[in-house]
């Protein structure tokens, strides 16, 4: 019997083990993937306070190592179902385990939305990227692409232009889904070439990204060469198998405030599968210790 079971192993969930820990409670971390969660695809974090530069490789292991000093448990597997029994949470994983705590706390993540293209997975922190203002200062002065059309992807194209020699702002619509302003604004970029009514069909390049197929609404291709690919076409949480304890908003987020409570006595929610409007390190660590300390007033208060 832990005090605290944390599922997920990224930023918010190994932020959140470790005030647990200093707390003077138990806590074992289930994480299905990687710890240190999706900020380990970024080969170089340079916006943690503090730290003026460090590989997200390197960043996730010192929050697990730090955790794990403090007296952490971890189990690499996936958590399949949850049950509550009285006060008692029983998490049961893929492996056929099962583990008991008196509190939970969710901190799953939302992953981006992949194009689903062959070699995707591979090329990902090799070209393929999912954040502008983590990634984008490692293409300055070269080409780049963003495929999406709603606001994040303007957004990504409005950045990255600032230093990329050229961006290729990609959409399969004719018309975006996001802020007329800033397609305007794109516009007026001489560095912007706008690729619409297209798909991306493949990707190219031997362990790096050297460009991509486009195919538009005819059938037509075109082979673009571009050092990097954005890809900003949505998130997903991955709040599926928690989603009994938790209202959900309409996109499957958590819907709870920065106390990161649910609706679940006992059952708290931290990091990017919580409803909020900016999803950053520093947001997802910062869900981590309000979950933490929030999750230890319950225990205390049993």
């Amino acid at each position: 019997m832990y005090d605290i079971i944390v599922v997920g192993g990224g930023p918010a969930g190994l932020t959140a083990a470790l005030y647990a820990l200093r707390a003077g409670k138990t806590v074992l971390v289930i994480e299905k993937s990687t710890f240190g969660g999706q900020i380990t695809w970024s080969p170089k974090v340079e916006n943690y306070p503090a730290i003026p530069s460090v590989s997200g490789t390197e960043l996730g292991d010192k929050l697990m190592a730090q955790a794990q000093a403090q007296g952490a448990e971890f189990e690499l597997d996936e958590v399949v179902s949850v049950e509550l029994d009285g006060d008692i949470k029983r998490v049961k994983t893929d492996f056929g385990a099962s583990f008991e705590a008196r509190a939970l706390i969710i901190a799953v993540g939302a992953k981006p939305r992949a194009i689903g293209l062959e070699r995707e997975a591979e090329l990902i922190g090799n070209g393929v990227c999912f954040c502008a203002v983590c990634d984008g200062a490692f293409y300055k002065n070269r080409p780049v692409a963003v495929y999406g059309g709603g606001n994040s992807a303007l957004q990504d194209a409005m950045l990255l232009s600032d230093s990329c020699s050229k961006v290729y702002l990609i959409h399969r619509r004719y018309s975006f889904r996001g802020e007329a302003k800033l397609v305007e604004a794109l516009r007026k970029r001489d560095n912007v070439e706008f690729v619409l009514e297209s798909t991306i069909s493949a990707l190219h390049g031997d362990g790096e990204l050297t460009g991509i197929t486009v195919a538009d609404k005819s059938g037509e291709s075109r082979d673009i060469a571009v050092d990097g690919l954005f890809v900003a076409i949505g998130h997903a949480p991955d709040n599926g198998v928690f989603s009994q304890f938790m209202e959900l908003d309409e996109a499957g987020y958590a819907a709870s405030d920065e106390r990161c409570l649910t609706k679940t006595q006992g059952v708290f929610v931290a990091g990017d599968c919580r409803a909020k409007r900016v999803r950053q390190l520093t947001t997802a660590v910062a869900d981590g210790s309000s979950a933490a300390l929030a999750a230890c007033s319950y225990i205390d208060n049993l």
